[in-house]
């Protein structure tokens, strides 16, 4: 399973743990773990906290069970996370294969355009008039969780393979 949902990139890796502690140990309902993210970071709205919630899950930082959601017990090691940022988001493999085959630097803008093919098309169809203002911020965060987990660097105006 690949997810799609990606917040903001953090300053740092240690504000991951920190969100991650927010989410509770014993099960709690979606609704609950949004409250307490919200009460425990700076994060806001309700949404922001949901989508944090997911990319924990994608992370396999939090897990979502038929009690509800929990925090795993793994911490968020580096390594561990590249690799789950590989596996388990939607296009981040792409990404860093586009930057990979170019010569040089890429804008955000110009990897949206080598990528949007790769754009499901059920999600062509729901978003179909935001399209390009979705998947765009979608891929910017990607983006700039790559250069955070060492996958990219950011290079002026533009990213290029780490």
């Amino acid at each position: 399973m690949q997810f799609k949902l990606v917040p903001a990139a953090p300053d740092d890796l240690e504000y991951v743990e920190t969100v991650q502690r927010a989410v509770p140990l014993v099960p709690g309902s979606e609704d609950d773990c949004c409250a307490r993210i919200m009460r425990r970071t700076e994060i806001a709205p309700r949404d922001e906290a949901r989508t944090w919630l997911t990319f924990l899950r994608a992370l396999e930082l939090a897990e979502e069970g038929p009690s509800g959601f929990t925090r795993t017990r793994r911490d968020p090691d580096p390594e561990h996370l590249r690799i789950a940022f590989r596996d388990r988001l939607y296009g981040v493999d792409r990404i860093l294969e586009i930057l990979a085959q170019a010569d040089d630097p890429l804008s955000s803008e110009a990897v949206y355009d080598r990528f949007k093919d790769d754009v499901p098309t059920y999600e062509q169809y729901r978003w179909s008039e935001r399209l390009e203002a979705v998947w765009s911020e979608r891929l910017d965060r990607l983006l700039e969780w790559a250069v955070l987990l060492d996958l990219a660097e950011r290079v002026d105006d533009g990213y290029r393979p780490a």
